[in-house]
C-alpha cells in the first residue's frame, strides 16, 4: 500500500517540525539541528532527481530565534513572539539556503497568513507563484508570516498550513515529519504499552483515543493537529505520512515505499481544488437558516440554495463572500460561496426565484449558492 502511494505521489509537500529543527535539553539550552537541515536537503534533491517536485513547509523561525536570543522560555505574547520570529526567520532561511546551495538547488521563501489564502484572489496568485518557482526547479519553503500574525489570521500551527499547502500546491502526498514516529492506539508518552498504527483507511471514522494533546517546548501543535491536517488533506484526495523527522534517512525511505510511520489514506470523493478551499481555507462572515425542505435538497439531491428555502439570515456579508447553512436549530451542514449580499438575502428570503428581479429591481443569479460553490460538510 505504501509502495503503490508513493510511487503515484508526483507533488510532494513535506512538513518539518520545530522539535525536528530544534533540540532542547536540560541545562544545555537549545541547540539547532544542522544535520537535519543537511538530510532534508540531500533527501528532497535527491527526490527531484527522481521527477518530484517537493514543496517544504518548514516551523522554526521562533525557536531559532529562541535559540539565536538565548531565551529559555518560549515568549507568552504575541508582540514577542512575532519579534523572535523576525530574528529567527533570518537565521532559518540561511541555513535552508547553506544546506540547498550544497547539492546545487535554489530555494525561496514563501511567507504566508490565514488571509492570504482565504481570498480567492490571493490564493490563487499564491498557487500561480508556487507553480512558477517549481516549474525553475526551485524548492518553495514555505512558513507561517509569525512576524505580522495575529489571533485573527493565524493558521493556529504549521501542521495545518501544510494542508492548506497540499492543495494550493495541487500536491498527491503529504509527509508531516514530527518528533513521534506515527499515531499510537493511546498516547505512547503517557503509556508505554500504547500500539503504533500503521494504516489508517478512513481518518472521518476514526473513533479510537489516539491524540496527545500535549506539545513540544517549541511547537504549536500536537498529535490533534496532524489527524487534523490529515483529514483535510484526504479530502483533497492527498495521502499523508507522519514519521519521526530526526531518523537518519526518513524521508528518503518514505519515499522509497517502506513502511515508515503512519499512512493515512485519502478519501475516494476528493473535494475539488475550489471546494476543498471553501471548505478549509476561507473564514465565513455570516449565515443563512434553511428550511427542512431546503437542507434534504441540498443533502440528499445535489441542488443549489434557492431564496425560497431561507429562513432567516445572521451577519453582515457582501456577494462573492463565503457563509455558512445551518439548519433551522442553528446546525451547520455546509458552506458556499454567495451570489447575494445578506441585505439582499434578507429580502428575497422565502420566495421563489421568478420574484427576484420584481423585489431586487435586478437579477444577477437564480441560485442564493449555486451547487458548484457549495460544500456539503
Amino acid at each position: 500500500m505504501m509502495r503503490r502511494i508513493v510511487k503515484r505521489a508526483r507533488r510532494i509537500v513535506v512538513k518539518v517540525g520545530s522539535s525536528v529543527l530544534v533540540g532542547y535539553g536540560s541545562g544545555t539550552g537549545a541547540r539547532v539541528r544542522t544535520v537535519i537541515f543537511d538530510r532534508l536537503a540531500e533527501e528532497i534533491h535527491l527526490a527531484k532527481k527522481s521527477g518530484r517536485t517537493v514543496v517544504l513547509v518548514s516551523s522554526g523561525s521562533i525557536a531559532m530565534g529562541m535559540e539565536k536570543l538565548g531565551y529559555r522560555e518560549r515568549p507568552a505574547t504575541i508582540p514577542e513572539r512575532q519579534a523572535v520570529a523576525a530574528v529567527g526567520q533570518v537565521d532559518l532561511m540561511a541555513r535552508y539556503d547553506a544546506a540547498f546551495h550544497a547539492f546545487g538547488e535554489e530555494v525561496a521563501q514563501v511567507l504566508l497568513t490565514h488571509d492570504d489564502l482565504a481570498d480567492r484572489r490571493r490564493f490563487l496568485n499564491a498557487r500561480n507563484t508556487l507553480s512558477t518557482l517549481l516549474g525553475a526547479g526551485i524548492v518553495p519553503v514555505i512558513n507561517e508570516n509569525d512576524t505580522v500574525s495575529v489571533d485573527e489570521i493565524k493558521f493556529g500551527d504549521n501542521d495545518n498550513l501544510s494542508a492548506l499547502v497540499a492543495n494550493l500546491a495541487e500536491a498527491d502526498l503529504l509527509v508531516i515529519l514530527s518528533d513521534i514516529d506515527g499515531l499510537y492506539s493511546r498516547d505512547p508518552k503517557a503509556d508505554p504499552s500504547a500500539e503504533k498504527i500503521s494504516l489508517v483507511e478512513d481518518i472521518d471514522s476514526l473513533k479510537i483515543d489516539l491524540v496527545s494533546t500535549g506539545t513540544s517546548f517549541y511547537g504549536t501543535g500536537g498529535m490533534a493537529s496532524k489527524l487534523e491536517a490529515a483529514r483535510k488533506a484526504a479530502h483533497f484526495g492527498c495521502a499523508t505520512i507522519v514519521a519521526r523527522g530526526t531518523d537518519k534517512g526518513v524521508l528518503a525511505r518514505i519515499l522509497a515505499g517502506e513502511d515508515v510511520g503512519t499512512l493515512i489514506l485519502p478519501e475516494e470523493d476528493r473535494l475539488t481544488s475550489k471546494k476543498h478551499w471553501i471548505a478549509y481555507s476561507t473564514r465565513p462572515t455570516g449565515r443563512v437558516y434553511v428550511d427542512d425542505g431546503a437542507r434534504v435538497a441540498l443533502l440528499e439531491r445535489g441542488k443549489s440554495l434557492l431564496p425560497s428555502g431561507v429562513v432567516r439570515v445572521e451577519g453582515r456579508f457582501d456577494a462573492g463572500e463565503v457563509i455558512h447553512c445551518v439548519d433551522t436549530s442553528g446546525m451547520e451542514f455546509a458552506r458556499g460561496v454567495v451570489n447575494y449580499s445578506s441585505a439582499e438575502i434578507d429580502r428575497l428570503k422565502g420566495l421563489r426565484t421568478d420574484r427576484i428581479e420584481e423585489v431586487l429591481g435586478y437579477k444577477v443569479y437564480d441560485e442564493i449558492i449555486h451547487r458548484d460553490n457549495l460544500v456539503v460538510l
